[in-house]
């Protein structure tokens, strides 16, 4: 868990705010829905294409769906975190093709590297805002439950993408470590992408 160092000038941005407000209500259906049978999150899930059950719009849908509580509460609480400050910065409608490209990038690389099984969660999309965050504020510091010291955004990154590297090609389940990554990755390249246009024009 991270807190963060500076304090932002409004609690949340329209498009944060809007976010954190479908996943809520999807993550409420999915509580009245399911059943026994889990019949919802799985019609919302990215399955594999090894599962025969990967549909399209899965590559939209599994951004919205958690797993349970705490995994909706750390995801919407680090959306809150990176999203509010990257979205005055950018304004609405960048921030919001930022996010969605990043979870794109996020479900196309699960899916590269992991046939079977199903993924779901914003955490790729998430990955994707604190990869810009820390190319755009590399130095602000954040404190991150156990350590007793501040840990730069830029090293935070390298600490995230260490553990999902690791976990991906170890094998760990549970977690969509490729998915994570592959947020990561197309955050920079956005971002990469975004700076060489801005120069270009000018």
């Amino acid at each position: 868990m991270a807190f963060n160092s500076y304090r932002p000038q409004r609690a949340f941005t329209p498009i944060v705010l809007n976010l954190i407000i479908i996943n809520a209500l999807v993550f409420l259906a999915q509580n009245v829905f399911d059943g026994h049978t889990g019949w919802f999150t799985n019609f919302l899930a990215l399955w594999g294409t090894g599962t025969g059950n990967f549909k399209p719009y899965q590559l939209v849908t599994h951004m919205f769906a958690h797993a349970n509580f705490l995994h909706i509460l750390f995801n919407m609480y680090a959306l809150w975190l990176f999203g509010t400050m990257l979205e005055r910065t950018w304004g609405s409608a960048k921030f919001l093709i930022f996010y969605l490209v990043s979870g794109l990038g996020a479900a196309i690389t699960q899916l590269i590297f992991v046939q079977y099984g199903a993924a779901i969660g914003a955490s790729g999309a998430v990955m994707g805002l604190l990869a810009a965050f820390a190319y755009t504020y590399p130095n602000v510091e954040f404190f991150i439950i156990p350590f007793p010291f501040a840990i730069k955004a830029k090293w935070i990154v390298a600490v995230y993408a260490a553990i999902d590297l690791f976990g991906g090609i170890s094998g760990q389940g549970g977690v969509a470590h490729f998915a994570h990554l592959g947020g990561l990755v197309t955050g920079f390249l956005l971002m990469i992408f975004w700076i060489s246009k801005r120069r270009n024009r000018y």
